[in-house]
Parts: C-alpha cells; structure tokens; sequence
C-alpha cells in the first residue's frame, strides 16, 4: 500500500500542509514548521510553496 500526501486534519495550524508533511514523513510537525520559516525568509518561495500546497493537496 503506497503512502500518498494529504492535508492534516488533526495537526493543523493553519491548512494543515506543514501537519500532512510531519505525517507523510512520519516526523514531528514542529520540525517540518521550522523548515518552512526558515525556508520561506532565506529563500522566499516558502509562501507561494505553501499556498500551492494548499490549493493542490487532497485533503485527509
């Protein structure tokens, strides 16, 4: 059974992207959260990642 990315609906923040990649990856989300904060002020496509994510991604 392969594993597929979807949006949390029981760690969510925000949309629940950052809660569906803890789980895909099976991490803690404050890590995956992290990860986005520092990706999104050193490289700037965190947001416009993000809102993608949102819109594109099946929810759980």
């Amino acid at each position: 059974m392969s594993q597929q990315f979807k949006l949390s609906a029981a760690d969510k923040k925000l949309a629940g992207v950052c809660g569906g990649i803890a789980e895909y990856l099976n991490i803690d989300p404050l890590l995956v959260r992290i990860g986005w904060v520092v990706i999104t002020f050193c490289g700037g496509c965190g947001i416009l990642l993000y809102l993608l994510l949102w819109l594109l991604a099946p929810k759980a």
